[in-house]
């Protein structure tokens, strides 16, 4: 997909950004690349555009796909590995994939794993960046504000938690 200056865009790892510009520099000992100059909150990321022109980058989730996602967070979670070793490889693996389905399971289960004991520091770390890309993502798909977009996502993982404890 081709991004132009201005698209909102998401980013694997930092979540919601703006492309600033597509500029070629060479970084590193990889030679001569085009990069897509992305603004990120206050950082400023580069972002390597593959030879075929490609991209790990994806654009923001349309408004009318977020009804899908509003059923992912408010379904029953999904009980993840007992073993935090294979759950966190597990679930970072389910993350390169960087689609806003698998944020929206990840949040969902995660925060399950927490409703019945606290969590492990490693577990609510990764809830916590997942959770902060996705609410980013919400809000910039919504047109909402981020506090607005925060109580949303809430709500539905309470009517998620009401359909766990009827298990």
């Amino acid at each position: 997909m081709d991004f132009r200056t201005g698209d909102d865009v998401v980013h694997p790892n930092y979540g919601v950004g703006s492309i600033v510009r597509l500029e070629e520099r060479e970084l590193a000992a990889s030679g001569m690349r085009w990069y897509y100059v992305l603004a990120i909150g206050t950082a400023t990321v580069w972002m390597p555009m593959q030879a075929d022109g490609s991209t790990t980058l994806r654009a923001v989730t349309r408004k009318q796909d977020l009804e899908q996602y509003r059923t992912v967070l408010s379904s029953r979670p999904v009980l993840l590995d007992r073993d935090y070793k294979k759950r966190r490889l597990d679930l970072i693996e389910r993350l390169t994939h960087s689609s806003f389905r698998v944020m929206c399971e990840i949040v969902r289960d995660l925060s399950a794993l927490g409703w019945d004991k606290p969590m492990g520091e490693t577990d609510a770390s990764l809830l916590k960046k997942v959770q902060d890309n996705l609410r980013r993502e919400w809000a910039a798909a919504t047109g909402q504000s981020p506090q607005e977009a925060i109580q949303e996502v809430e709500a539905l993982l309470r009517v998620g938690r009401v359909a766990y404890k009827t298990q």
